[in-house]
């Protein structure tokens, strides 16, 4: 049975990851587990590229369009101990202490994560996406307390074969929906369902 079309979203919740492990002989992405990111405040990505005009016949003739992935930001209450470990680089040592060096590596991951619709939650993954260092910052506890979050910058690229990202809605199998934080997605870009018109 099919899901009904939302009309609007709100929300964000469900944040997971997947680190990227390694790559193939094909050069797609191995995915460890896939873990929980608690305490998602807020996610703003903006679109990388341009579309570009090639002018022929004193018109626009072709247009090139250039999608170079998403940059902005992920807000959440606190980075975890094994996301600081297995993405930031961080080290944890024998007597439980996390450590940051100055050679430390970031890994690359997959980025799962909801919003909520007025119908059903629209699930999202982007597949290989990077992530900087969040600022360290707090502030003196005053009349009333004042929770102080952290920003994680991210870069979301494309994979070999060109995908970015992918996202649920009312079309989306069941049981692909059911599974979607268990692995990330990887659809089949050589086919392609087509939307019929209402009614239809």
């Amino acid at each position: 049975m099919a899901m009904e079309k939302n009309k609007v979203k709100f929300g964000l919740k469900n944040v997971h990851w997947a680190k990227i492990t390694g790559y193939d002989e094909d050069e797609m992405p191995i995915y460890g587990t896939v873990k929980r990111l608690p305490g998602a405040v807020n996610l703003s990505l903006d679109a990388n590229g341009e579309n570009e005009n090639f002018y022929a016949d004193d018109m626009v003739y072709y247009v090139l369009s250039n999608n170079s992935g998403y940059e902005g930001d992920l807000e959440i209450a606190l980075v975890t101990t094994e996301f600081a470990t297995e993405i930031l680089g961080e080290k944890l040592d024998a007597k439980g202490v996390l450590v940051e060096s100055a050679d430390a590596e970031t890994s690359e991951f997959a980025l799962f994560f909801e919003f909520t619709g007025d119908k059903n939650k629209i699930r999202h993954v982007f597949h290989r996406c990077a992530v900087s260092r969040p600022n360290t910052e707090s502030s003196t506890v005053e009349e009333s307390k004042e929770v102080k979050t952290e920003s994680l910058s991210l870069t979301a690229s494309s994979l070999v074969n060109g995908l970015v990202k992918a996202k649920s809605c009312e079309k989306t199998d069941a049981t692909v929906y059911a599974n979607w934080f268990k692995q990330p997605y990887m659809p089949d870009l050589s086919s392609s369902v087509q939307m019929t018109a209402a009614g239809e």
